[in-house]
């Protein structure tokens, strides 16, 4: 009988990836349980505390303003400390803030003031955990099985965070406010304990004497004086600008362009989880089949083409299978863009540099997003798809033969 089982981990977690890599994937599919369980709670903390725009837009500000602001510092923080250690204290952190908003709730004393203070909190303990956590695979890990190591940690994201977890969450929150977020709160406790099982091989030598910011200036001029790695980072950032400004108005692109309701709007994310799901299971395929370069090219071309298929269609159908298709790149294009990433930076500057790139993706959504709101008040609710294909379109011809040289970075 336990042979079932076994092939199943063995699938999942190859036994070659080591056991480090399976208790830090086992904490990611944890801490990702919880995060999605709060995915769908936390709007609607914020709708039953207030019925204002800009509060409520606020909240989503406080999800996106912690990585701008410490997207770089927590990748100094990653390269300086322990980061095992690092992500264990802040999980506990995470813990225990969503144990005093569970408090608030229950004693009847939570404000809209409340929630968004711990949202930004809890958003700026995200940053610092990311970057801490997203630099031990290469230290579990071969560097020939990078790419199936990162797809695991994608396909639990994709998985716990997008599909299976947010419809528990609003579940939860219809039973009781506070459930969906002392299971958070467990959740992260939980993934502390896993990722302490951990164990690296990698000591690091800490520079005394250097400050923070002096931290800060070497990873950026080193990201600057490193052609393929400075092309990866503004194309996602700016990759990020057109993709921000047409998913900025997709609920009311879902009403207006489809005629689909709550329900249906629903469907248009599990449609990318699914193709997530799809891309995280093939990745492994995909990259023994073909070059990276060409993974990329092909993912840039298929998110291209997702903006221009969303602008011509009416059809809600068309719009489920575009939209699977691009979660399946999406998966596909972050585990690649993370491989790559990977191999080519110094160990030491992993932390500083992965920061970087982190306020490159969040600062490519917070410059597009008010692009697609005013293009479609101005001109119509295609506007910002129509936006998104001729941005990207016009920085897919300019970055063509770049691929080659970003995914051999690590020769540079």
């Amino acid at each position: 009988m336990p042979i079932l089982p076994s092939r199943i981990s063995e699938a999942v977690a190859p036994a070659r990836l080591g056991q480090g890599f399976r208790w830090l994937l086992a904490s990611t599919v944890v801490n990702n349980a919880g995060d999605g369980v709060a995915i769908s709670a936390g709007p609607l903390l914020v709708a039953s505390q207030t019925r204002d725009p800009f509060l409520v837009s606020m909240a989503l500000l406080s999800e996106y303003l912690p990585a701008l602001l410490f997207g770089v510092v927590g990748g100094v923080a990653a390269d300086r400390f322990d980061r095992r250690g690092m992500v264990v204290a802040v999980n506990l952190g995470r813990a225990f803030v969503l144990a005093v908003l569970v408090a608030t709730i229950i004693s009847g004393t939570v404000t809209i003031a409340v929630v968004l203070v711990a949202l930004f909190v809890l958003g700026t303990a995200e940053t610092f955990a990311d970057s801490a956590s997203s630099t031990l695979i290469p230290s579990l890990v071969g560097r020939e099985d990078l790419g199936i190591a990162n797809a695991r940690m994608q396909g639990a994201f994709v998985v716990m965070n997008q599909l299976v977890a947010p419809p528990i969450g609003a579940f939860l929150f219809a039973i009781g406010m506070a459930l969906p977020f002392a299971t958070n709160a467990a959740a992260f406790a939980l993934g502390a304990v896993l990722v302490s099982r951990v164990v690296t091989s990698t000591k690091k030598e800490v520079e005394e004497g250097t400050s923070i910011r002096a931290d800060m200036v070497e990873g950026i001029r080193w990201l600057v004086a490193h052609p393929p790695m400075r092309t990866l980072a503004l194309t996602i950032l700016t990759f990020n600008v057109t993709f921000g400004a047409a998913w900025s108005v997709l609920v009311l692109y879902a009403g207006e362009r489809l005629g689909m309701n709550a329900v249906g709007f629903g469907l248009l994310s599990t449609a990318v989880a699914v193709g997530g799901i799809v891309g995280t299971v093939s990745y492994d395929r995909l990259e023994r089949r073909f070059s990276l370069g060409d993974i990329m090219r092909v993912g840039l071309l298929i998110e291209t083409s997702t903006h221009l298929w969303l602008a011509l269609t009416t059809s809600p159908e068309v719009a489920l299978a575009t939209l699977a298709v691009f979660g399946a790149h999406a998966s596909v294009w972050a585990t690649t863009s993370t491989v790559v990433r990977q191999r080519a930076v110094p160990e030491e500057l992993m932390g500083r540099v992965g920061g970087v790139y982190r306020v490159a993706i969040v600062g490519g959504l917070v410059i597009g997003t008010p692009i697609g709101g005013l293009l479609a008040r101005t001109f119509g609710i295609t506007a910002p798809f129509w936006f998104g294909f001729v941005g990207s379109a016009l920085l897919v011809a300019i970055l063509w033969r770049q691929f080659d040289h970003i995914v051999h970075a690590s020769e540079a």
